[in-house]
Order: C-alpha cells, then structure tokens, then sequence
C-alpha cells in the first residue's frame, strides 16, 4: 500500500488520486499551487462573472446549502456582494440539533428566500436501506439530493447561476488544475458526486419497492432544460482560497453559527457535518470498512496540508479517531428497522481487497505509520 509521504493520504481512495515520482500525491501537489495564486485578481474575476448574471432574473444565483459552514461563507460572499439569491436545501430530515439550528437561522440572518425541500419518510428509509445493501452508501440518498435538487430549482427558476462551494475532488485529490477554473457538469455529479449510481438504481427491487414518482426529486433535469435557462455551476473555491477554518470563523464570529456541542466519536473537528447526524457517524464508518480510513485521516489531512500540525501529530490523529465504532449506528438500525448483523452483512461485501485481508479471524489492515493491525471481527 503507497502513501503520500508529505499528507497522510494513500492510493485506495474514494478521491481520484496519483504520486508523483518523489511519491507525493496529486492532492498535496495542488494543496502547494494555491500558496502562490493572486486571490485578490481571482476576486475581481469572481465579480466580473456576477455581473454577467446580477439583475437578470428574478434572483441573481441560487446557493445549495445545508446549514453548515460553508454554506453560511457562500451566503456571506453573496451578501457581501449584494448578490439577490435564492438559497436551496436537500433536507435529510436526520439533522443534528445544532444542524437544524443553524439551516434554520440562514433565512432570518441573511434575509435571503430559502427554499428546504425534503422526500417523505418512508421513501427515506427506504433508499437508507438501499444504499446501503446495493452502494455500500447509506447516505448515497444525500448525495443525489444534494447534486440534484439546486438544479431542479434552476430550471424551474430560470435562474442560471449557481453557485457551490469547493471543488471537493480537486481540493482534496487534485483532479484538475487549479487554472482550470473547472465549473459543474451532470458527468462529475454522475461519475463522481454519486459514483455511477443514479435514481434507476433505486427501482425494481424486490424489497424495499420505490417508483419513479417517489425518486423525482433525484431525477436531474434534460439537458435541453439546461440549456434553455442557460444553468452554468461555477466553485466558489476557483475564486477564494478555500480553507474551512476560515469559514468556520466567519460563521461563527458574524452569525452566531453553532458548532457540534458533543464531540464525535470519529473526529476531533466538531465543526465539520454538522447539518446529517449520520455524515461523521455510520456514512463515515461505511467508509472505513470499504477503504480502511475516515473522517479521521480526512479532518487530519486539511491541517497537516495547512502546515497547522505536523505530520506526525496527524498520524496519531488518525489512529485515535479512524477505526471507532459510531454512537449513532445502533440509532440508525433502529431507523431503517435492521440489526447490526445484518449491517455488517451487508457493509462487509464492500471492503475493498487491496486494503483488507482475514487473518486469525479479524479482517486486518496496514495503517498511515506503516504497522499492520486487526480491527473488526470477520462475521460468519
């Protein structure tokens, strides 16, 4: 197994990465490029593509938010700006209190039309279940939400701008370039945000049943559709340097935002997923089981990256926090009405070969500090 010998990322990734000769990854290599661009220029271009859209339609641009925060920056930025928008959430309906507090609060801070739009509960679940037993994702469901339903409302709007946050894969794994100035496009949301899964994956099952008319808030707009309103996604991250610290303080210290007041079981940032109980929870243990790392390794990595802590300190960081077993996980068998056997039934199909192996009864895996340890209980 090959880890970045300057972050604490390896190949097995979620997040397209690769190594250059010196064996550093793509993410790092592009983490250093932004030390040494003029974010003061890419601020000017940032306002000269507003203006192309400012006082053209009933709202200048829309921003999907969940109430974290940095949907508050985005909303801050508009503000700032005095950009008319319209803010759109996906609602997972399993929002911590502090999450619910804070989407709730956007519309009175910002003054801003916020349109919250949810599926219903037993189409909910049902997709929880799917997820999980069909993508190894039980919030899979969020994902196509989250991509989606921004869009649904551009079309529906004619509002053509929308505008995201970070370009994740970029800022993580260094996907593209960051002159490319790369804008959102139905492939990457596909390809990547919901890695190759999509609405039809939910029907004709033989439990669990859904139809068409329950997934249409999943189903993207036609192209034609698109193309009519003129729907353009641009990453607020290609015009500001992007670091959630930073929009962590301008939540908190201008809003009031609210972080977690319990801290999680499986990261030591208590301001990161606050809006989906289940994102820092089960979601990320699901991800452990499938590539042997998680919230832990990630948190780490955006301060070993930042030259915030050491290497070393993130490494410990991420033996401390990776392989914990979530609270939230017997709530969420409760939720979908399953067992924890039949969890790990289902979780188990998805570990990948190249990280994990049995030996002695334990499924085992070699970590960030090069040692090889047992972690969970291999299930007959």
């Amino acid at each position: 197994m090959k880890f970045c010998k300057t972050c604490l990322f390896k190949e097995v990734n979620p997040i397209p990465i690769s190594f250059n000769n010196d064996g550093i990854c793509t993410g790092c290599l592009y983490s250093k490029k932004k030390d040494s661009v003029d974010w003061s220029q890419r601020e000017k271009l940032f306002l000269e593509l507003v203006k192309n859209y400012k006082n053209k339609h009933e709202y200048d641009c829309i921003i999907p938010v969940s109430g974290g925060k940095d949907s508050y920056f985005a909303a801050h930025l508009a503000k700032k700006y005095d950009l008319k928008a319209v803010l759109v959430t996906y609602h997972s309906k399993r929002y911590l209190s502090e999450g619910e507090f804070n989407l709730g609060n956007m519309k009175k801070i910002f003054g801003f039309d916020h349109i919250i739009h949810s599926p219903s509960d037993e189409v909910l679940k049902k997709m929880h279940r799917i997820g999980l037993k069909k993508m190894g994702d039980n919030n899979m469901h969020n994902h196509m939400g989250i991509t989606t339903y921004p869009n649904k409302i551009a079309v529906k709007l004619k509002t053509p701008l929308i505008l995201w946050g970070d370009q994740g894969f970029t800022e993580q794994g260094g996907m593209h370039s960051i002159n490319d100035f790369v804008e959102y496009t139905a492939k990457y949301r596909y390809e990547h945000d919901q890695h190759g899964y999509d609405w039809p994956d939910f029907l004709n099952l033989k439990e669990d049943k859904l139809t068409k008319e329950d997934l249409e808030t999943y189903i993207y707009p036609e192209e034609k559709e698109l193309r009519e309103v003129g729907v353009r996604g641009i990453y607020l991250s290609n015009y500001f340097f992007y670091d959630g610290n930073f929009n962590y303080k301008i939540a908190k210290e201008n809003y009031g935002w609210k972080e977690r007041l319990k801290p999680f079981d499986r990261t030591f940032r208590t301001f990161s997923n606050v809006d989906d109980m289940h994102e820092n929870g089960i979601h990320d243990y699901l991800k452990f089981i499938k590539f042997g790392f998680g919230r832990g390794t990630d948190h780490a990595n955006y301060e070993v990256r930042l030259n915030n802590i050491t290497k070393e300190e993130g490494i410990k960081l991420v033996l401390k926090y990776d392989h914990i077993k979530p609270s939230d996980l017997s709530g969420w068998c409760d939720y979908v009405e399953m067992t924890e056997d039949e969890f790990y039934y289902y979780a188990d199909k998805f570990r990948d070969k190249r990280v994990w192996s049995k030996k002695n009864g334990f499924w085992i895996k070699k970590d960030v500090d090069g040692k090889t340890r047992p972690y969970h209980k291999v299930k007959s």
